[in-house]
Formats: C-alpha cells, sequence, structure tokens
C-alpha cells in the first residue's frame, strides 16, 4: 500500500451494523481517499459482507457436499464451497488494500442458520439449506447491485462483479436442485427479520487473532478476481 493510500482513522473503525437492510448512518459518506476512488461507509460495509456471507455459507457447503441425499444436493454443496473460498480471497485481498477490518466469524443470525442446517438431516436438511441458501443469495444480489452502481471505488466495483457472478452461480446451484421453497424465500426476502442490531452484526475479529481463511478445494477451476494496487 505505500503512500498510495491515504486512509482517514474513520475507515478503520469496524462497521456499525450489517443485514439485508440500509442499516448504516450515512451510506453515502466518504471514509477514505485511497488512489482506487472514495470509499464510503458502503462500500466498507458490503466488504464485511461479502466476508461474513463466506464465513456461514462455505461450511454449510461442505456439509451439504457430504450429507446431501441427492447428487444436485451435493454438487450445490461443492459449488458454495468452490465459489465462497474464491471470493473469500478477493475480498481479503480488497480489504487489505483498503484498510478494512474484517471479521472471522459470521453474524449471530447467519451462525443460527449455520447451526440449525447441521442439526438437521435426510430431506429436511435438503430442502432448508436449498431455501435458506436461495434466500439470502437472493437477498444479498439486490445487495451487491446497489453497491455496484453507486460505488466511485474500483476495488469495490471487482469485488461486486465478482460477487454478482457467484452469488448467481450459487442461486443457480440450488434452484436445479428443484427443493427451493419459493413461498419461503419470497417471505424472507421481503419481510425484516426483525432482530436486533448485535444479531444483523458479525463480531468484530480479536486482536492478534489470526484470519480465517477458506481454503478451496483441490479441484477447484476458480481464482480471485485480479485487483490493482
Amino acid at each position: 500500500m505505500g503512500g498510495a493510500i491515504s486512509i482517514t482513522l474513520s475507515s478503520l473503525l469496524y462497521p456499525s451494523m450489517l443485514g439485508v437492510q440500509k442499516v448504516n448512518s450515512a451510506p453515502a459518506r466518504v471514509v477514505a481517499a485511497p488512489a482506487t476512488g472514495p470509499l464510503t461507509e458502503a462500500d466498507r460495509d458490503f466488504v464485511v459482507q461479502v466476508r461474513a456471507a463466506g464465513l456461514w455459507e462455505y461450511p454449510v457447503g461442505q456439509t451439504a457436499a457430504k450429507k446431501g441425499t441427492t447428487k444436485a444436493v451435493r454438487n450445490a454443496g461443492k459449488q458454495l464451497v468452490d465459489g465462497d473460498a474464491a471470493l473469500d480471497a478477493a475480498c481479503r485481498d480488497v480489504a487489505g488494500q483498503l484498510g478494512i477490518t474484517l471479521p472471522n466469524q459470521p453474524s449471530p443470525q447467519q451462525q443460527g442458520f449455520a447451526s440449525r442446517l447441521k442439526a438437521e438431516s435426510g430431506k429436511q436438511f435438503d430442502t432448508d439449506l436449498a431455501t435458506t441458501v436461495r434466500a439470502t443469495n437472493g437477498q444479498f444480489l439486490t445487495t451487491i447491485a446497489g453497491v455496484r452502481t453507486t460505488t466511485r471505488n474500483s476495488l469495490i466495483r471487482a469485488l461486486a462483479d465478482q460477487a454478482n457472478t457467484t452469488v448467481l452461480d450459487h442461486i443457480t446451484a440450488v434452484e436445479e436442485t428443484g427443493l427451493v421453497d419459493f413461498g419461503q424465500v419470497l417471505a424472507r426476502e421481503t419481510t425484516s427479520p426483525g432482530l436486533p442490531a448485535q444479531d444483523l452484526t458479525p463480531p468484530p475479529a480479536i486482536a492478534g487473532q489470526p484470519q480465517v481463511t477458506l481454503t478451496p478445494p483441490a479441484n477447484s477451476t476458480l481464482s480471485p478476481s485480479p485487483t490493482a494496487g
């Protein structure tokens, strides 16, 4: 980074609140002025949201690849793992260049998704996996579009492009299982979760704690999008 990036103190602060709604107090407020373009609160929160999404979805994909009862569900699990690993690598790269602090755990709400799926089995697991992933990715697609059309930072645009491709791939994969409950998906996508801020916010990483990385599968054909410093 060196002198190419000038970062204000506020850019290092952890986003106050995350979720599918616009919850930050001033999303258009510029918090840093790197060489890649002005960085806003919305940009910074987006990078953290990408990170948090992978942190809950990646282990769920690993579980689906092992205990899915159909080939389509197991294949969907493998695609989640592959896509999330590549996207997380790009996210960590962008965060490092922009001085954004990333969490090592997903939000409590997302942890709840993962815990519920871990406890399920058989057809219930298959259906709940497909429906939950479809709903959360559908919500996130809207967030990605909003950031992509408003950001003035080239690194955020590149990350949004990769996130868009990854999310669409995940949506397609779970839809191909034939198990998505679209009635539930619509309800989840159009209804506020009604949760307190702390349930929608990933806990900050503990100082000195190694950064969690999502390891790509040995046969991965994906790679992070190149980013310029």
